[in-house]
């Protein structure tokens, strides 16, 4: 793992944009990442009620299931420099 890019243990779901949202610090500047709900059922192979209590817990739960696959991916991604247009990474 590289040293200059770390992951706080900090998530929140956004409703708006049905994504887990979480920060990575890359050499001190922090940086958004987000994670669709359609990257989070490939993932886990997981089916998420649309109720949004339940829809917001579950893709909690599913994030923090596979957080080091997820963590992973986002680094490899740092590393080539693939951010959207907004400065983020986003797994879609």
């Amino acid at each position: 793992m590289n040293q200059s890019i770390l992951f706080p243990d900090l998530q929140d779901w956004d409703p708006q944009t049905q994504t887990v949202v979480f920060p990575v610090q890359v050499q001190g500047a922090n940086i958004e990442c987000r994670i669709s709900l359609n990257k989070l059922t490939q993932l886990s192979s997981a089916t998420f009620e649309q109720d949004s209590d339940e829809l917001e817990a579950s893709a909690l739960a599913v994030f923090d299931e596979y957080r080091f696959d997820i963590e992973e991916e986002v680094e490899m991604l740092i590393e080539q420099d693939t951010f959207d247009e907004q400065g983020r990474i986003a797994l879609i």
